[in-house]
């Protein structure tokens, strides 16, 4: 990983530049906040400001997530940052819970076929973070996410977020944010009654970086539905998930002027929400720095036509390996419309 330019870093913070939101993160001196470069907050001087590579760098660092511009929403880049195949593949581990409960990096490290020490040293390299950082800020975000945008209960959000116990989840939000999870919950639910997963389902937003071709997404994945597992219906994704014994369904919506896809998911364990999640990512390519790969691809005289005429088109997932695996094979073998 290259070093961040202080200097570039600023003036897209002053200019709040929304080509760098999710690329770095600053973290302010003077009140111990790390905001995304969007943040609507008063820019602060120049001094007072530290830039990060990531969420996890800066929340290691000792600074605390900005209650305003919610870094947790902020695009998920990391693994088009130019970082190793081993940091990259670890961090999808760690997105399905890798890290969670008593796994530990070495446990993380084997399953990669490298040393704990080699992956410590590939993380500070290209994150600035260490895995147990990273893990521990994604704990922290997603379960921010779930307080701010569902009425999940309490226990649910600790669970779903991979908090050991509700203890352990209440002890880390008033060591970094100085206030109970509780305070952290919109206005707009007080009142409510709470929602569980399994019950009526929770609705996450997952944001991407524009454009996004959704017309071209649906028609690939309308076209390789498998009858029973899958639907699109007008503009939305539907699929049933199964992990382990239990079966649930997740619906995908788009919703463009936010630049954000919609999730309900509805599913009797919240512990499988981030697994759920990450595949989702995956399968809609929800983190590629599509910017990037377009200016990239424009190079090319024969490619640059056909990418000013379709921006923002992605590369489709699979939702796991084993259902990947049977489509390849049966595509190869007959037709995409006989494989399904």
């Amino acid at each position: 990983m290259e070093p961040l330019d202080p200097e570039a870093c600023y003036r897209a913070l002053v200019t709040r530049d929304p080509r760098f939101d999710g690329r770095i993160f600053v973290g302010v001196t003077s009140t111990g906040i790390y905001c995304r470069p969007v943040c609507p907050a008063r820019t602060a001087k120049a001094e007072n400001c530290r830039f990060f590579a990531s969420a996890a760098a800066a929340q290691e660092a000792g600074f605390r997530p900005c209650l305003r511009c919610r870094p947790e929403t902020a695009p998920d880049l990391a693994s088009w940052r130019g970082t190793s195949n081993t940091v990259s593949r670890a961090l999808a581990l760690i997105a399905d819970g890798g890290l969670d409960g008593e796994a530990g990096v070495e446990a993380l490290a084997d399953r990669l076929g490298v040393g704990g020490r080699q992956l410590r040293r590939l993380f500070k390299q290209h994150l600035g973070a260490t895995p147990v950082a990273v893990a521990q800020t994604r704990r922290v975000l997603f379960a921010k996410q779930l307080l701010q945008e569902t009425r999940m209960p309490m226990a649910e959000v600790a669970m779903a977020a991979g908090f050991g116990s509700v203890r352990r989840f209440n002890e880390t939000f008033q060591e970094l944010f100085r206030r109970p999870p509780s305070a952290l919950r919109r206005r707009a639910w007080a009142g409510l009654p709470v929602d569980s997963v399994a019950a009526t389902g929770v609705t996450l937003r997952l944001r991407y970086r524009p454009p996004y071709d959704w017309p071209a997404m649906l028609a690939y994945l309308r076209a390789r539905a498998i009858d029973g597992v899958e639907q699109v219906e007008g503009e939305v994704y539907r699929r049933s998930v199964a992990e382990g014994d239990e079966i649930g369904t997740v619906e995908i919506r788009h919703e463009p002027a936010r630049s954000n896809l919609a999730v309900l998911v509805r599913f009797p364990s919240v512990r499988a929400l981030p697994g759920i999640l990450a595949r989702v990512r995956r399968v809609f390519d929800v983190g590629a720095d599509i910017e990037a790969i377009d200016a990239h691809l424009s190079q090319d005289p024969f490619l640059a036509p056909l990418v000013a005429r379709r921006p923002g088109l992605r590369a489709p997932g699979g939702w796991d390996g084993f259902e990947l695996a049977v489509r390849a094979v049966l595509g190869q073998q007959v037709t995409v419309v006989a494989a399904r």
